[in-house]
């Protein structure tokens, strides 16, 4: 399960990922290449984190 979050959303990524997965998760930033493509899953600005169990 991955979770692409923007800065203002982070902790509401983090509280759903714990709930569906039931353990904590990796937090890692998203590579620069990436950003303009990845939008956060809340409210659809660029992400620059993943919330990932890999």
């Amino acid at each position: 399960m991955k979770i692409y979050s923007c800065e203002t959303h982070i902790d509401q990524a983090l509280e759903e990922f714990i709930e569906k997965e039931e353990k904590f998760p990796m937090l890692k930033l998203i590579p620069q290449d990436e950003k303009l493509s990845t939008i956060c899953a809340q409210c659809k600005t660029p992400a620059i984190y993943i919330v990932a169990n890999e």
